[in-house]
């Protein structure tokens, strides 16, 4: 920080496991990642590079290497693996990712339709060697998954080797945990807080009003996903109570 005020709640420094900020890399250029690592790489924690952005963006390799050289994990997005699965190439997915040079993976069923049974032996597999989220939810409007089955699910994939798991909310932030306009599905998350250990789930929060909501529910330390690459800061500023929706929640 440029100034030592008081009363700051405190961040846990890199490589971290809780406070976690992933951002969505949705084609950036390697001038925009490079950019992004000047301004914000303390913030940034995982950067995902969205769907199936990795298979089309240019010198790639390049864009994951300066990533790590700040510090920052890069990953595809799971909606990648999906295409692979889809094809039948899961073989085809580790190499890539493999000749690719990143560490970690995201598993996911949001679109594709998987055995949950199979789901999971992917995990084992693939935890192996990487390491692993797994993206629990849909992307599908009207695929209704119940919070029994949220909990069930999230609780099978983190014994299966994931070391998150992610709460889907899609990048429009109206799917999943959250309801058609953008509000938390409060029931559901509470359901999930009950018996999973927050600091095991990444929350997806594309939104500002969504980050605050988390922030005041489970403190500054909560994980966070999604975030936009212009947002990092600003939700820096949310987690240590430097902007107006938080200012007053940590004074004493």
């Amino acid at each position: 920080m440029n100034f030592n005020l008081p009363f700051i709640p405190e961040r846990p420094e890199r490589p971290r496991s809780s406070g976690l900020t992933m951002v969505m890399d949705k084609g950036l250029s390697l001038r925009q990642a490079e950019d992004l690592c000047e301004v914000a790489s303390e913030y940034t924690d995982f950067v995902k590079l969205g769907f199936g952005t990795g298979l089309l963006t240019p010198n790639v390799k390049d864009k994951i290497k300066c990533y790590q050289e700040a510090g920052i994990k890069p990953y595809f997005g799971g909606t990648l693996f999906e295409a692979f699965i889809a094809r039948n190439q899961f073989d085809d997915y580790r190499r890539f990712i493999e000749n690719s040079g990143v560490e970690t993976a995201e598993i996911s069923d949001g679109v594709l339709p998987i055995d949950h049974d199979k789901k999971c032996q992917y995990i084992r597999e693939l935890s192996k060697d990487f390491q692993i989220f797994s993206e629990v939810g849909t992307k599908l409007k009207g695929k209704e998954i119940s919070n029994a089955e949220w909990v069930s699910w999230m609780k099978t994939e983190l014994e299966a080797g994931a070391w998150k798991v992610i709460a889907e909310a899609r990048e429009s932030g109206n799917m999943g945990i959250y309801n058609e306009d953008g509000s938390a599905n409060s029931t559901l998350i509470m359901d999930i807080k009950k018996e999973i250990n927050t600091a095991e789930i990444l929350w997806e929060a594309p939104l500002k009003s969504q980050q605050v909501w988390f922030i005041k529910l489970l403190g500054p330390n909560v994980n966070l996903g999604n975030i936009s690459n212009t947002e990092v800061i600003p939700l820096e500023t949310l987690r240590r109570g430097l902007r107006g929706d938080t200012l007053l929640s940590f004074l004493p």
